[in-house]
């Protein structure tokens, strides 16, 4: 639930106890942009219409996969003042645990078929990445200098669910700020556990749905 502190809104946190949000399953985030402000667009007739702003949302966290390992996106929408996604946790090294702490097997849902997703905008990463690589190919270490988007992506410590959501905000925020786009997110974010098969394909066509219910979401302002 979300409510106001100081008069700005923010998320009370779900975190469950004892659980370590390195470990291995299917997680359902939604992360609000500052004050709720509509940055990213506007519904028009029940379909987002992205800004720049919007479709740096969009472009970047479809970027998560190709700079974080084991790591699945999964279904995913920008709204004009949100972002919700599913983002799936495959660490070689992130256990196994069956148990959410409520009698619940996560790892029966880690294994659904992600289907590949593909950025569906005319903005293109590579070029930008192109334009802005510096002159000197090589760094003082004699390899080649990052991309912009290995340096967002960058410094994942243990690849936790707050470690690769801080990245991907970073990459928002610092490619608006590039760009003299006005962007801001809020401070925290929320995430769900997805516990079964069930509760993932209902998450997922609530995201697919979400712009033709956008009057009806709790988000709405």
């Amino acid at each position: 639930m979300s409510d106001k502190f100081q008069n700005k809104y923010r998320i009370a946190s779900t975190r469950l106890q004892n659980w370590d949000y390195r470990w291995n399953a299917p997680y359902f985030v939604t992360i609000c942009t500052q004050n709720r402000e509509h940055y990213f667009g506007e519904i028009i007739n029940h379909k987002m219409q992205l800004s720049k702003q919007g479709v740096l949302a969009d472009v970047f966290w479809h970027e998560i996969k190709n700079h974080v390992e084991n790591v699945d996106p999964d279904e995913f929408i920008v709204m004009p003042n949100h972002i919700h996604g599913i983002l799936i946790l495959n660490n070689a090294t992130g256990g196994n645990h069956n148990n959410d702490g409520d009698g619940n097997n996560v790892n029966d849902v880690t294994n659904v078929n992600v289907a590949n997703v593909e950025t569906r905008h005319a903005l293109s990463l590579q070029q930008r990445q192109q334009q802005q690589t510096p002159s000197n190919p090589q760094n003082k270490s004699g390899s080649p200098p990052k991309t912009i988007g290995q340096q967002r992506f960058q410094n994942q410590g243990k690849n936790s669910l707050s470690s690769i959501m801080g990245s991907y905000k970073s990459a928002v925020t610092r490619h608006c700020n590039r760009l003299g786009l006005e962007f801001g997110w809020q401070s925290r974010f929320h995430e769900h556990i997805i516990r079964d098969a069930a509760e993932y394909q209902r998450i997922k066509n609530y995201i697919a749905n979400n712009p033709r219910n956008w009057k009806e979401d709790k988000f709405y302002t």
